[in-house]
Formats: C-alpha cells, structure tokens, sequence
C-alpha cells in the first residue's frame, strides 16, 4: 500500500488511489504470494535477530583479534544469508510478483549498486517498535495483573503473564504495519529517488543527507583501515 501511494504521488494526473487498491493487496497477499510470504518468514526474524547479536558482539571485541575474525567470519557469513533471506523481499513480492529467493537478492543487490545499503546496516526502527510492543505487553500485564490481584489473588502470575503475551501481539500487529511502510520507503528510495522527493521534498532531504553522511563515514573507515594495514 505503502508503495502504491507513493508510486501514485509520482503520477501528476493521479490525483487518488485507484480504487480497492487495500481488497486487492489482501487478496493478492493471501492468495498468489502467499506461499513466498510464508516462505520467507521461516527464516527472516531469525537471521536478522542473529546479526544483531554478531553486531553487537563484533563492537565489544575489539582487543581481541583471534576472536575478531572468527566473529567477522560469522558475520560475513550471515551477510550472505541476509541476501538470500531479508524483509525487503516482501515488497518485491507485492509489486513484481517474484518468488521470495530472487526477490531478497533483488532487492539486496538494488540497495548495494545505490549505496542505500549504507542506510539499512545503520536502521534502528526494527529495534524500536520492538521495545515498543514489549512497553505493550508490559503495561497489558501490569494492568491486567491489578485486576487479577483484587479479584483472583491466587492466579495473578497465570492472569497477567497471558495478559502481556496478548499485549505483545496485539501491539505488535500495529507495529508491523509501520515496519511495513519503513520497509517500502527504503525500496522506493532505492528504486527512483524522486518518488519520495514528490511526496514529501522535506524527508527526501533528509534522508539524502543522511545517506551522504553514512558513505562518506564508510569511505573514511575504508581508507583509515588501509593507512593502517
């Protein structure tokens, strides 16, 4: 949808959307790309929670250069499954109709050849609206678990820890849906630039000097990397 309206902005004599554009998204969603949808989502949330990890392991060893190559081993490894297995795939799923491999590697490659690479590695919205629907399940529970406690004392812990779980995934349905559209504005900017440029001309900036200042920070690491070797 995300994608749609954005596509729509670039179009001068397209005032609206057209119409049943969110039917027929469901139904392609739920029918033709069903199959790729669920496919991918296998192995998607684990291999991004695992490069985290890598990531944040590889910034806390670096005294310690033995075990730095076999972490930087690791994560390149799962740099090259990120390729085959990553979030963005969906949404060339939903515009091209690919399968999810060709689709993941597509769009990987798409934002390697447009440096909006360098955008993506530093992306921190993934880690927000998780501890957004964790905040979520937490206040569910702890209201949930009062209620529990002046009505039912004996099944506080039952009452309130299903209550958070019930939090979790109901907060995180809605923030799905803006991981979603965080994902689309990165394919969309990849793609054609001056999609984003027509709908908001302020966060095309923005996001351009952005991705200016994360290239030049790469080119300066890559040249100090090689002063030093």
């Amino acid at each position: 949808m995300v994608f749609h309206v954005l596509f729509q902005c670039g179009q001068e004599e397209s005032a609206s959307l057209p119409p049943s554009t969110l039917v027929e998204s469901l139904r392609y969603a739920v029918t033709t790309s069903f199959g790729s949808i669920c496919y991918g989502s296998l192995f998607t949330a684990a291999i991004r929670t695992l490069r985290w990890e890598i990531r944040g392991l590889r910034s806390k060893i670096c005294g310690n250069e033995c075990l730095l190559c076999c972490v930087d081993f690791l994560f390149h490894l799962v740099e090259t499954l990120v390729r085959f297995f990553n979030k963005y795939a969906y949404v060339q799923i939903a515009v091209y109709g690919k399968g999810f491999n060709r689709s993941a590697r597509d769009a990987w490659e798409l934002f390697q050849s447009t440096g909006v690479e360098a955008l993506v590695a530093y992306d921190c919205s993934g880690a927000v609206l998780l501890m957004g629907t964790i905040f979520g399940g937490l206040i569910t529970g702890s209201c949930i678990g009062i209620w529990a406690w002046i009505k039912y004392s004996d099944r506080v812990i039952m009452v309130g820890s299903t209550a958070m779980l019930m939090g979790m995934v109901l907060v995180g349905l809605g923030m799905v849906v803006v991981e979603s559209a965080v994902t689309s504005i990165y394919i969309c900017f990849a793609e054609d630039p001056l999609l984003i440029q027509r709908w908001d001309d302020n966060f095309f900036n923005e996001m351009s000097e952005m991705l200016h200042r994360r290239l030049q920070h790469r080119s300066a690491r890559a040249r100090e990397v090689l002063t030093t070797a």
